[in-house]
């Protein structure tokens, strides 16, 4: 499964979320999903990006590393620190 985060170009929140995924040298790819060119996609997170999606759950920003990893725990994701 695939790490995705709901993103739009220039968008500086969700290059600190990336940032904050990056920091924790996942073994896992991430896909940047671009909601600018999806009308539903941009409906449902339009407002609310950056979004991190694994499987059918989702992690809204704000979040910090320390909720992040939180969260990727409990979608049995683990670092390689």
């Amino acid at each position: 499964m695939t790490l995705k985060l709901y993103s739009t170009e220039g968008c500086h929140l969700c290059e600190l979320a990336f940032g904050l995924i990056s920091e924790l040298n996942l073994g896992l790819k991430v896909e940047i999903v671009d909601i600018a060119f999806d009308d539903k996609l941009f409906e449902r997170y339009g407002v609310t990006i950056p979004v991190l999606s694994y499987g059918a759950s989702e992690l809204g920003w704000p979040f910090d590393s320390i909720q992040l990893q939180q969260w990727l725990e409990n979608n049995g994701i683990t670092h390689n620190s």
